[in-house]
């Protein structure tokens, strides 16, 4: 038994159930056993490997949007440029390097690092030493009010969720029980409605087929009303991560471990848990806060849109061939609907009315 399912055990005891929110909580932020807490979780020795470990083609096309973005509405100063879950930094670093190559950029902004776990501040720190002006925070409520150019990249789907399961008396919400007799935990439900079950979806709450399982992020939900916010005074964010164009039901909480799926409650606080993001729900919610919502797109054909092919053949024109074979994967990786291109989506928000923005590019 893990350290934090000795916790949970306890926890359980003295509160009850858990629903899965509380679970992933636990699971991924306690400050002592969580597994962001207590490891850098990435890359051939960690649990999953990110786009922007995958091809510095990634970060650099992010990085000419965001440059581009900031031309488009005015070159303004005292920008501040933040990055939500930014993993070893590796996406900040490359599109810093990318978007230097507009005039006026790197002085205009302020990097914010928004990051909860120590080992991955210190890689973090180490990508991004050449520039001074960085600072790190644990939410983006910490993050000064300012006009805003943001990037989060599989940051929605490590956000904790709740799961609601039709039944024939109605909607019922999964939780984490304490199997005594098995002494480990199981999943059962609530004996009575759950007050998350008002934001799902209405075709969903009203029409979804009994034993159907849905899904509700209300973290997910309150991020991005805040980013929402803070884009009325300008300029706009960028949401990278895999998930639903349109709400849907579906039991998508799962848990990896080196680079493979693993039962979801075996081995807590070791295993990566995400589930995918409900990109109309998100969508629902920045537009309910007052931002204009473009997308999704599939990141297949934002990355095409925005020049991926071209940047792939200008490294190639000098790359040896151990490079060129890693380069060509890397972004085959990322576009080819097989892998990440149909899977992952793309959504844009920038502040409302008419600008010369609407629609930014790549949508």
């Amino acid at each position: 038994m893990t350290p934090l399912e000795e916790h949970l055990k306890r926890r359980i005891a003295l509160d009850g159930p858990l629903t899965i929110a509380d679970f992933m909580a636990e699971a991924l932020g306690h400050p002592q056993f969580g597994y962001y807490r207590t490891r850098d979780p990435l890359g051939a020795a960690g649990d999953f490997t990110t786009a922007p470990e995958i091809s510095q083609v990634f970060g650099e096309l992010i990085g000419l949007w965001l440059a581009e973005m900031w031309r488009l509405h005015g070159m303004s100063t005292g920008v501040r440029l933040v990055e939500l879950g930014p993993g070893r930094g590796t996406l900040m670093a490359d599109l810093l390097r990318a978007a230097s190559r507009m005039p006026g950029f790197l002085d205009a902004v302020s990097v914010h690092m928004v990051e909860t776990s120590p080992a991955l501040r210190n890689e973090q720190g180490k990508a991004l030493a050449p520039h001074p002006n960085v600072a790190w925070h644990d939410s983006l409520a910490e993050v000064p009010e300012g006009q805003l150019l943001l990037v989060a990249n599989e940051f929605l789907d490590a956000l904790p969720i709740h799961q609601l399961v039709r039944t024939e008396t109605g909607w019922r919400e999964k939780l984490v029980v304490w199997d005594d007799g098995a002494d480990r935990p199981a999943f059962g439900l609530s004996p009575g409605a759950s007050p998350v079950e008002t934001l799902l979806a209405e075709e969903i709450r009203s029409g979804a087929d009994i034993g159907a399982v849905a899904e509700v992020s209300p973290a997910s939900l309150s991020v991005t009303a805040e980013i929402a916010r803070r884009l009325q005074t300008g300029i706009a964010a960028l949401i990278i991560d895999y998930g639903y164009r349109n709400s849907a039901v579906g039991d998508t909480l799962q848990a990896v471990k080196a680079h493979d799926y693993a039962p979801v409650l075996v081995n807590i606080g070791e295993a990566d848990l995400t589930a995918h993001v409900d990109f109309g729900a998100i969508g629902r919610a920045a537009a309910g806060a007052g931002a204009a919502v473009h997308g999704p797109v599939t990141q297949r054909d934002f990355m095409i849109d925005l020049g991926a092919l071209h940047r792939r053949d200008a490294l190639l024109t000098r790359a040896t061939p151990q490079q060129a074979k890693a380069i060509k994967s890397g972004v085959q990786r990322l576009i080819d609907p097989k892998e990440m291109g149909t899977l992952f989506k793309v959504m844009a928000f920038t502040a409302s009315g008419g600008t010369a923005i609407d629609p930014p590019p790549g949508f």
